[in-house]
């Protein structure tokens, strides 16, 4: 079997969504986690079409060895992102084209230090592909257009469900590292770091309502200024959302220290607490009937014509009928497919190392989306990319 993507960290939560999208399109996957607990649906259901491998990618060797013995071009890299430098450094010496969900500010920072190795291979990786990064970022380089010079930008999420129970949002590891990890954003052009909870404020947002949003570490912060610093960027911060009821859970299990990562030994085993606790969630039961929204949002300020001008972009993401267990968690694994499809397809033909507002042709990917039924807005204004 010939496969047309690999998929990293297939196991997880994005990661099944992903095999589960593809697989539906018809797609031939090689895929590969450290469990198969959800993996052995697919396996059970498109035997044909999927073949699945037991690898812990902190192997380096081992990942080496089970990419190189597939002729697939294309990884989509689902793991934790602790581990994102590593597999972008894998597939360049495979040469295998990486698409990745993103990394925290310094790894990203890491994975561009291998642009000029990756362009001269032919070769390319796209850091930061789901909902934000992501969606975030192509709705920037959508809007950009709109302006002649750009000061500030702020991207973020909120969300919110109709069942108020707590339910795995996306990966535990990357919301506990919001909670607790310093976060980086850029005043006047100079960058600074602070503790996510000094940062904290409300704001009104459609779809979700008021909701407290905080500043956290993530990758937009660099990439925003790094792609539009000549246009005279100087402020960059990226804010997060929960929902009350979540958050409540989320401070608790920080509290409980299940946010560490140094390994603690127990039986004789060597075990990092929350990634122990990451695949104990796999258990967790979604309640009958539950569902959620998510907004998706990136606030420009700026000038056009030397007047001062402010665009809101949103993207609005439904529970979508078949897909209710995911919850929002499909605008993290959609448009990491339909990037991985327009690389497949030559729809991105570069080489190196980009962020998705660098290289995604935004009206297109925004445009697939919406048979999806995500809904963009600017200024409260519905967006049709049909017209």
């Amino acid at each position: 079997m010939k496969e047309d993507f690999i998929i990293l960290g297939a196991d997880g939560i994005q990661g099944s969504i992903l095999c589960r999208f593809l697989l539906e399109k018809g797609y031939s996957l090689l895929t590969a986690d450290i469990s198969n607990t959800r993996v052995n649906y697919f396996l059970s259901k498109y035997d044909k079409n999927i073949r699945f491998t037991f690898l812990d990618v902190r192997d380096f060797d081992r990942l080496l060895g089970f990419l190189q013995r597939s002729s697939c071009k294309i990884v989509i890299n689902c793991v934790e992102s602790d581990w994102n430098f590593l597999i972008t450094r894998a597939c360049l010496l495979t040469k295998k084209n990486c698409i990745d969900l993103g990394s925290d500010f310094k790894t990203t920072i890491q994975q561009f230090k291998l642009h000029n190795e990756f362009k001269k291979n032919k070769i390319i990786a796209i850091t930061g592909c789901g909902s934000v990064p992501g969606i975030g970022n192509v709705m920037l380089s959508f809007i950009s257009r709109k302006f002649d010079s750009i000061k500030s930008i702020d991207v973020g999420f909120a969300w919110t469900s109709n069942i108020k129970k707590f339910v795995v949002p996306f990966s535990i590891e990357s919301i506990l590292d919001e909670y607790t990890q310093r976060a980086p954003y850029f005043k006047s052009g100079q960058l600074r770091y602070i503790k996510p909870s000094k940062t904290i404020r409300t704001r009104q947002f459609r779809q979700v309502g008021i909701q407290r949003i905080f500043l956290a570490d993530h990758p937009e912060t660099y990439t925003f200024f790094k792609y539009f610093k000549s246009w005279g960027l100087k402020n960059v911060r990226f804010f997060a959302g929960f929902p009350n009821h979540s958050e409540k859970v989320i401070k608790l299990l920080e509290s409980f220290t299940l946010a560490q990562k140094k390994p603690i030994f127990f039986e004789g085993k060597e075990i990092v607490p929350v990634r122990f606790f990451a695949q104990v969630l796999k258990r967790m039961k979604i309640p009958r009937g539950y569902k959620e929204w998510e907004n998706l949002w990136v606030e420009v300020r700026g000038s056009k014509k030397r007047k001062r001008k402010i665009i809101l972009m949103e993207c609005i993401v439904p529970p979508l009928k078949g897909w209710e267990s995911a919850g929002c968690n499909i605008d993290t694994a959609f448009p990491a497919a339909l990037i991985a499809e327009m690389v497949k397809y030559g729809e991105i033909n570069d080489f190196g190392v980009f962020a998705p507002e660098a290289c995604v042709p935004p009206k297109l990917l925004l445009k697939r989306l919406t048979k999806y039924k995500f809904t963009f807005f600017e200024n409260g204004r519905k967006i049709n990319f049909f017209s």
